[in-house]
């Protein structure tokens, strides 16, 4: 059999950070008024000059140097992302020559909103199983401040950019145990950027629109719903889980998610107070948060999880 590994992690945040105070200067909502409704304090924005793929390289390259790999290692990039640089190629493609890598291996972007990465990684862990793939540089990126309107506080507060990557190889022992993947199209007027653009003009309103309540309700239930899927699936509890890493949108979903899982605070991934909602870098980041300051130990089981526009959710079990 062969299975897949975690190999190494890497995380980008720009280096322009805005305060929710900074926020309050141009839109009606002060710091008080965020933190209470989402627990995030600040958040961080691109540089004008970066793009997703720019992003994307910087935590590639951190991946790559934690799996003491080089990027000719690299059999397969499959980036998540709703930002792309442009409408075509992809933005996998431009990472891949960002890299140098001039192998040909396969490169393609999965578009699954908040839940892409873990989409990308059940993708990737499949060519892996099937013999075709041995190492897979898999990343998060989001530009995604790009898509809000600055005076809509219900939505501008929630968001940041970032760039999280995973490097999985083939392995004779387990370490990414499952993934159960999950959509469900028919809650897109919930949470969407309904526009799109032809001939070079926008139409409809390619902005973040959002109906929080309703999406907090179905995030809390599908989350707990996914989590116990995989849980079941190999035959765990809640309680062998090390270290529960979700998608960090909002920190009353987390809590409320990790209180209906019965997994105790101390062993949750909370990072959204400092970077937002990454949407498909958030995951990748946390779990390279929780790497690099010893939240998660080698030998550990990882709960990943996650839920995004589409509706799109899904989870995954990782032994680290």
């Amino acid at each position: 059999m062969i299975y897949s590994r975690l190999m190494g992690t890497g995380s980008y945040l720009p280096e322009r950070q805005v305060t929710n105070e900074m926020l309050a200067q141009t839109v009606d909502t002060s710091d008080e008024w965020i933190r209470s409704r989402t627990g995030i304090a600040q958040r961080h924005i691109r540089d004008s000059s970066q793009s997703t793929s720019d992003l994307a390289y910087e935590a590639a390259q951190r991946a790559l140097e934690s799996a003491q790999l080089s990027a000719d290692d690299i059999d397969l990039i499959v980036v998540a992302t709703t930002t792309p640089d442009m409408a075509f190629p992809s933005t996998a493609c431009l990472l891949q020559a960002k890299l140098g890598i001039r192998s040909g291996a396969p490169a393609f972007d999965i578009q699954a909103v908040c839940t892409g990465f873990l989409y990308a990684l059940s993708v990737a862990d499949q060519f892996i199983r099937a013999g075709t793939v041995r190492h897979a540089l898999v990343v998060g990126a989001e530009t995604f401040t790009d898509l809000l309107d600055w005076q809509d506080r219900n939505t501008c507060v929630l968001f940041g950019d970032g760039a999280g990557a995973v490097v999985l190889s083939a392995a004779d022992q387990p370490g990414l145990l499952t993934t159960r993947l999950h959509a469900d199209g028919h809650y897109a007027h919930l949470l969407a950027a309904p526009g799109k653009f032809v001939q070079g003009q926008a139409q409809g309103s390619p902005v973040v629109h959002m109906d929080g309540g309703a999406v907090f309700k179905f995030a809390v239930k599908v989350l707990d719903q996914v989590c116990r899927e995989v849980l079941e699936e190999q035959h765990l509890s809640a309680s062998a889980v090390d270290c529960f890493v979700p998608h960090q949108a909002n920190i009353r979903i987390i809590d409320a998610t990790a209180h209906k899982m019965g997994i105790s605070l101390d062993r949750v991934v909370r990072t959204v107070s400092q970077q937002g909602n990454t949407s498909a870098a958030s995951v990748p980041l946390a779990l390279d948060h929780a790497l690099r300051h010893q939240l998660l130990q080698p030998g550990q089981l990882a709960l990943l999880a996650a839920v995004g526009g589409g509706f799109t959710w899904g989870a995954a079990l990782l032994r680290v």
